[in-house]
């Protein structure tokens, strides 16, 4: 595994080509590190790219032209060694030396887990107190490709004394949150319940306890940017981003020292589902070489 870096007068950004998953990001001012550094007593990882599948398939099986695909939670890019492809010069954004791009192709392996031909490019970028994370996805198939796409960022935190702030167009949510909740089977899928989450001035207090039904999955567009606060309420960092849904997860029943917050464009099965791979909710489709491009920003205060 090789790693590569990014630095400013506020910010030092580090990626691994494996996963291409982001490593570390310090506030040079104090020295402190924001992200969790993947205590496997608590969770190994620290902000996998989830693709071609973010959640899990109902009965971890997919359906293609007939024939089933599995699968493991949150797809297999997570787990393979990007290509490094230099710092800056991706056709969607100017040529910057202060990004980094990473490339996937499908394999001979990866088909046998997803059917398709394709390209994924993740790139980064760091400007000011800011790093934009970048997802490129390229049908190089002859045939419509179907899948999701997500982030999975964790942040250091003390669950009993932090807060999230929740805002949409500028604005705190107002009152609550609706959250939809994994069924209790292990299934990993969704269940047909829903839980409301009380707001006071866009903030809901953290908590072990919140996350007793695992992951909390916000549909619906109800947010668009979500603010981690410490015991004070002052601002620690702000994952900011144009996603159809997003989750906010730490492990159950663990106590782990950190949150995440998640940016989804797709999500794991409700349970039940009929399992055909281009009728899955929240699924993305592309025509042959046709590109999705999709991104999401983290501001450090």
């Amino acid at each position: 595994m090789k790693k590569y870096y990014l630095e400013n007068n506020i910010l030092r950004l580090t990626v691994a080509d494996h996963g291409a998953e982001m490593r570390s990001l310090v506030r040079l001012s104090d020295g402190k590190e924001l992200m969790w550094q993947a205590d496997p007593a608590f969770w190994n990882r620290t902000s996998p790219v989830l693709f071609p599948l973010v959640g899990q398939y109902w009965k971890k099986t997919s359906y293609y032209a007939g024939k089933p695909y599995q699968m493991s939670q949150h797809g297999f890019a997570r787990d393979m060694d990007f290509s490094f492809l230099g710092y800056g010069g991706n056709d969607q954004t100017e040529n910057h030396n202060n990004e980094l791009w990473f490339e996937l192709t499908d394999s001979a392996s990866t088909r046998e887990l997803y059917p398709f031909h394709f390209r994924l490019q993740i790139g980064y970028r760091l400007v000011g107190d800011t790093v934009s994370v970048y997802w490129k996805v390229i049908n190089t198939d002859n045939r419509n490709m179907y899948f999701s796409i997500g982030g999975h960022p964790a942040f250091g935190c003390d669950l009993k004394h932090s807060f999230l702030m929740f805002e949409k167009d500028g604005d705190a949510v107002e009152n609550s949150i609706i959250c939809n909740i994994i069924e209790n089977d292990g299934s990993g899928c969704l269940s047909d319940r829903q839980k409301t989450l009380s707001l006071s001035g866009g903030c809901l207090a953290l908590s072990d306890e919140l996350f007793s039904e695992d992951a909390l999955i916000v549909e619906d567009r109800q947010a668009d940017e979500v603010t981690l606060l410490d015991d004070k309420k002052e601002k620690q960092l702000s994952v900011k981003f144009d996603c159809p849904l997003f989750g906010v997860w730490s492990p159950v029943g663990k106590h782990a020292p950190f949150v995440c917050i998640e940016p989804w464009y797709g999500r794991c099965d409700r349970t039940g589902f009929g399992g055909k791979l281009e009728e899955r909710e929240y699924g993305n489709s592309l025509d042959p070489d046709e590109v999705f491009f999709g991104s999401y920003q983290i501001r450090v205060y």
